[in-house]
C-alpha cells in the first residue's frame, strides 16, 4: 500500500523530512479509549468514532496498544496470534478500516510488536507442551530440565518482572511433572527463544502483514530482552529481585546482563530495519529501550536499527530545573553521534500519571517506587503538568503524548481490588498496586460515569460499566466539559499542538541554552523561537520586547512568568 501525501485536515502540510523525526503521537489504549458497542471495553468502532477529535487536536500520529487475540492476562501483551484482532476490539476488516479512515484524516498508525514472549494460548506453545521434551516444538521458547532429584527446583534463581519465579513447570503428555519454560513476564507469556530461526522468520513475516496492510510505524514492546545467555547464569544480585520491577529499567541494564541488552539482539533488529526499508511511505521501527548508558542505547539507533527509541530518563525526571537540563542535554548527546530524534514523553500506560507525579513532594519516578498514597497536590500537578507540555513540545525531535493527558486526568490509585486487573497486582498479593490507575477508561461527556466512554448499547442489551471504575470527580475533565473553554487543559494541548505544527524552527534540529538563572530553563530553537520554563518559586522577568505566542498559566502582568510556568516567545 502506498501512502498519501499527506495534507492536514486543517489545511497544514506535514513537515519536510520523514515524519517521525518531528511527530507528535498520541498513544492509545484501545480498551481505554472508547466503547462503540456499549459493552464497557474500548473497541475500533470506539476509535473510528473519535479520529476526528484526534485530528482536531493536533497530533500527527496514533501508536496503539496490542490489539491481537488474547487471553488478556496482560492487557494484550499476552498475544494468541499476532496477524489478527482480538473479537473484543473488532475484526482485521475493521482494523483496516481504521488504518485508511486515519490516513484520510492526516493521521499515521504505529501498532505495537510484542516479540519477547506470546500468549500460553499461542498455537506454537500449545504444541510445544504436545510435543514433548527435546522437540523441535519446544526449541521455539525456553524449556530446561530443573534441577534437584526430581528436577523439582527450577532451572535458575530468576525473577519475574510481574512478581515471583519466571520458571513454571509443566505436565508432561504422559502425565508427569515434567520441564520449566521461562517467562520474564507472567507465566501465560512464555518467552520465544530467539537463537531458533522459526521464531525470527515467524515475526518477519508478522512485519509483513502489518506493513502491507499500511501500517507506518512499529512499536517494539521490550526490546532489550529478545537474546538471553544460553547458559542462563545464576545473578549474584539479581537486579530483577524486587518484584514488579522493570526488566528493562534502568537498574537492570548493561551488556552483561544475562537476559537483557545482550550484543547479539542488533543482528535481529538489522534484519528488521532491511525489511522496514523495503516499504514506501517513511515506516519506521521505534523501540521501547530503558539504558543507563548512553553509548549502548546509540546502538539500538544506529541508521541500520531502529529509527527512534523511547526517552524514559525524561519522564522519570523530577521537576527540577538541573536536573530536567541534565537529562535533556544527556538525551541529546546520546542520539547525536547515530543522527537519531530525540523523544519526549510525560506519561504512559505503565507509569504513574504526571499530573500525580508533579503534585507530590518527591516528583521523581522509577517503576519500582510509585509512591501510590503519597500526599499529593493535584491543583499543583496540573500546574505543572501544562508547562512540561509546553517544555516536552518545544524540545528538538519527537514527543509521545498519552490518551487522557490532555485532560490532565490523574492517577486513579483508589480502586477496588475486586476491579484490579493488572498481573503485578495479583502475584505480588496486592504488595504492588500495579498500573491499572493509569488505565481507566477516559471521559467524554455527561456528568457522571460512564461518561459518554460507551456507546448505547444494541436494542435489548444493557450498556455494561465501564471495565475499570471513573471516578465521579471526572465531571469536570470531561473533553465536553473543556471543548472550546480558554484556559482549560484540553485547550492548552490544542493550541500547543496546532502552534508548534506552525512554527518552523520546531520539531527537528538544534537547540542553544540561554543563561536565565538556575531555577528557569530558557532556549531557542533557531532565532525566531524562546521557551521559557519557571521552576522557581518566585515569578521572572520575561525577556524586554519579546512576544507571547502561548504561556501555560496566564500571567499577572504581561512581562512576567509565574512559577511552574512555561512560555513560548518570539524574541
Amino acid at each position: 500500500m502506498t501512502l498519501p501525501d499527506v495534507t492536514r485536515p486543517d489545511g497544514a502540510r506535514a513537515r519536510s523530512g520523514p515524519w517521525w523525526r518531528s511527530a507528535a503521537i498520541y498513544q492509545v489504549y484501545p480498551r481505554s479509549f472508547a466503547d462503540g458497542d456499549g459493552d464497557g471495553m474500548g473497541d475500533l468502532a470506539g476509535l473510528g468514532h473519535r479520529l476526528h477529535y484526534l485530528a482536531d487536536l493536533g497530533v500527527d500520529a496514533l501508536w496503539i496498544n496490542p490489539w491481537y487475540p488474547s487471553p488478556m492476562a496482560d492487557a494484550g501483551y499476552d498475544v494468541a496470534d499476532h496477524r489478527d484482532i482480538d473479537p473484543v476490539y473488532g475484526t482485521l476488516a475493521d482494523a483496516e478500516q481504521l488504518i485508511g479512515q486515519a490516513h484520510r484524516l492526516g493521521l499515521r498508525i504505529i501498532v505495537d510488536i510484542v516479540p519477547n514472549h506470546c500468549s500460553h494460548t499461542h498455537p506454537w506453545f500449545a504444541a510445544a507442551l504436545a510435543a514433548g521434551p527435546g522437540s523441535a516444538a519446544r526449541r521455539r521458547f525456553w524449556f530446561r530440565p530443573g534441577r534437584g532429584v526430581d528436577g523439582e527446583l527450577a532451572p535458575n534463581g530468576w525473577r519475574s518482572i510481574f512478581g515471583g519465579p519466571a520458571w513454571t513447570r509443566v505436565t508432561e503428555p504422559d502425565g508427569r511433572p515434567g520441564e520449566w519454560y521461562l517467562h520474564l513476564f507472567a507465566p501465560e507469556q512464555p518467552d520465544f527463544n530467539w537463537d531458533e530461526g522459526d521464531v525470527r522468520a515467524e515475526f518477519l513475516d508478522v512485519l509483513r502483514f502489518w506493513l502491507d496492510r499500511g501500517v507506518d510505524g512499529l512499536r517494539i514492546d521490550s526490546a532489550g530482552l529478545l537474546v538471553k545467555d544460553p547458559a542462563l547464569p545464576e545473578l549474584d544480585d539479581d537486579p530483577l529481585a524486587a518484584d514488579a520491577r522493570a526488566a528493562d529499567a534502568p537498574a537492570a541494564q548493561g551488556g552483561g546482563n544475562p537476559y537483557t541488552d545482550r550484543d547479539g539482539v542488533h543482528e535481529i533488529y538489522r534484519g528488521w530495519r532491511a525489511l522496514v526499508d523495503t516499504y514506501p511511505g517513511d515506516r519506521a521501527l521505534i523501540g521501547e529501550v530503558w539504558l543507563p548508558d548512553p553509548e549502548r542505547f546509540a546502538r539500538y539507533l544506529r541508521p541500520d536499527e531502529m529509527h527512534a527509541a523511547f526517552n524514559f530518563d525524561f519522564l522519570a525526571c523530577p521537576w527540577r530545573a538541573q536536573d530536567l537540563r541534565k537529562v535533556i542535554d544527556e538525551t541529546l548527546a546520546a542520539h547525536a553521534p547515530v543522527g537519531a530524534p530525540s523523544t519526549w514523553v510525560l506519561s504512559n500506560h505503565d507509569v504513574v500519571r504526571h499530573v500525580t507525579r508533579y503534585g507530590r513532594r518527591d516528583t521523581g519516578f522509577s517503576l519500582d517506587h510509585r509512591q501510590i498514597g503519597a500526599p499529593t497536590d493535584l491543583e499543583l500537578g496540573r500546574r505543572r503538568a501544562r508547562a512540561a507540555v509546553l517544555l516536552s513540545l518545544a524540545l528538538p525531535g519527537a514527543v509521545y503524548l498519552y490518551q487522557g493527558e490532555e485532560l490532565g486526568l490523574e492517577e486513579v490509585e483508589n480502586l477496588p481490588d475486586a476491579a484490579r486487573q493488572d498481573p503485578m497486582f495479583h502475584r505480588s498479593n496486592g504488595t504492588v498496586i500495579g498500573r491499572d490507575g493509569c488505565r481507566v477508561p477516559l471521559p467524554w461527556s455527561g456528568e457522571g460515569p460512564p461518561f459518554g466512554f460507551s456507546a448505547p448499547a444494541t436494542p435489548g442489551r444493557i450498556t455494561a460499566p465501564p471495565w475499570l471504575p471513573q471516578p465521579a470527580g471526572w465531571a469536570g475533565l470531561t473533553v465536553e466539559a473543556q471543548d472550546g473553554r480558554p484556559g482549560s487543559m484540553l485547550t492548552l494541548y490544542r493550541t500547543a499542538l496546532h502552534l508548534r505544527r506552525a512554527e518552523p524552527a520546531l520539531g527537528d534540529g538544534d537547540l542553544r541554552w540561554i543563561d536565565a538563572g538556575d531555577r528557569v530553563l530558557a532556549f531557542d530553537r533557531g532565532d525566531t523561537f524562546r521557551c521559557m520554563v519557571n521552576l522557581s518559586p518566585k515569578p521572572v522577568t520575561l525577556p524586554a520586547g519579546a512576544r507571547v505566542l502561548l504561556a501555560s498559566t496566564l500571567p499577572d502582568a504581561a512581562d512576567v512568568l509565574l512559577p511552574d510556568t512555561a512560555a513560548w516567545l518570539h524574541p
